[in-house]
Parts: C-alpha cells; sequence; structure tokens
C-alpha cells in the first residue's frame, strides 16, 4: 500500500525552523527586530530563490541573492526538527510492508536539505518535489508524478498524510487517493469536504495507517 507524505508541517516543523533561523540571521547582521517579522511573513507559505531578490532591497543587504538564498538553505535546513513518533513511525509502516514517499511542494535544493539534514531521506522509497517535476500540488500530475517516484500509480491505490486542506486533502482526493488530514490543533475548514480520516498530530496519522481505522 502507497502512503504519500507531505513535509513542511505534518513531518517536520518548518514554521518554527523558519523563525529560529531568522532570528539567528537577523542578529548576525546587526538588523533590526522588525526584520524578524518581515522574513517569516514573506517566507512563511514558501520560500525560492527569488524572494531573496526583494529581501535583500527591502532589508538594505549588500550579500548577493543568490548567497542569500544558500545561507537559507543550509540555515533552514538545520533548524527544522522532526515532529515527535515521525522516524519511529515511518520505520515501522516500512516493516509493515507500505511503500511510502514524500510529495512534497517547494524548491528541490530546500526541500532535499530538510530531509537530509533530518535524517529523514532514506526512509522513502520515493521523494517527489513540485519544483524538480515542474507541476505543484494539488494538481493530480504531481500525484501521478509522486506514485511513480515510489514505483507505483495512482490506479494502485494509497493514501496523501498532510495538513493542508486544500493542496494535501483535496488535491490528492481529486488524484484518487485516501485522504489523511493532520489537524494540528485546527478545525477542519467549513464547506470542504471531509477528509478520509483525521489525526491530531503525524504519530497519530500513522497510527491510523497501520490500523486502517476510518
Amino acid at each position: 500500500m502507497l502512503a504519500l507524505f507531505d513535509l513542511d508541517n505534518t513531518l517536520i516543523d518548518r514554521t518554527a525552523g523558519l523563525e529560529d533561523w531568522a532570528r539567528g540571521f537577523v542578529r548576525s547582521r546587526a538588523l533590526p527586530h522588525e526584520a524578524e517579522a518581515i522574513i517569516c511573513d514573506r517566507l512563511s507559505e514558501r520560500a525560492h530563490p527569488e524572494d531573496f531578490v526583494d529581501l535583500r532591497a527591502i532589508l538594505h543587504l549588500g550579500d548577493a541573492p543568490d548567497n542569500l538564498w544558500h545561507e537559507y538553505v543550509d540555515g533552514v535546513a538545520h533548524s527544522v526538527h522532526c515532529f515527535p513518533g515521525t522516524r519511529e513511525g515511518l520505520e515501522a509502516l516500512r516493516r509493515a510492508g507500505w511503500t511510502i514517499g514524500i510529495a512534497t511542494n517547494g524548491a528541490g535544493d530546500i526541500q532535499r536539505a530538510k530531509l537530509a539534514a533530518t535524517g529523514l531521506a532514506p526512509l522513502f522509497h520515493g521523494i517527489c518535489v513540485s519544483g524538480e517535476v515542474g507541476v505543484r500540488k494539488p494538481e493530480r500530475r504531481f500525484f501521478e508524478a509522486a506514485a511513480v517516484e515510489c514505483g507505483l500509480a495512482l490506479s494502485d491505490g494509497g493514501w496523501m498524510v498532510g495538513d493542508n486542506p486544500q493542496t494535501d486533502m483535496v488535491g490528492a482526493r481529486t488524484a484518487g487517493l485516501r485522504t489523511l488530514w493532520v489537524a494540528a490543533d485546527r478545525g477542519w475548514p467549513d464547506g470542504s469536504p471531509a477528509p478520509d480520516a483525521m489525526a491530531s498530530d503525524i504519530e497519530g496519522a500513522i497510527r491510523v495507517l497501520r490500523g486502517e481505522r476510518l
């Protein structure tokens, strides 16, 4: 059975990692305190090299945008941490015969750097990053590519586990996958078709998969 996992704020705490990196970056440049909020606001949803062209101008930095991007990639990759139970749960799924993959939007270098720094990369049968395949969640073609990376096809069935109701849940449902939402203390959005299952955190989500509880 296939299980695809979103990365940011599903398996790893990207929000806390970004905030931690931004604090250190602001201190290292002796920038005003409000620069931290500017950086986090700009990069809260996603980050790409072109974001640092604008941040360089806004924050009056002398560094080249490419250098800022590489500093961000290295710094955030080493600032993020897995949520409790992530590694143990993924290892248990593999032992139980699941095929597991990463299905994440983002630039390839930063997403792969996070997976490497957290030690999660070797646990997956396939890793699909939107910046590398040229299509993003929630498009069906992305989920098709993610299944292929794992050596399977969407027609084989499977699950998508993620925290985003639109890109993860709606997108995966449209692609024919079952959906498991990681709520993280949030309520399901009014008016949206409910996922097949919900869990409060990634530990709970993996327990749902292992027990096939709906």
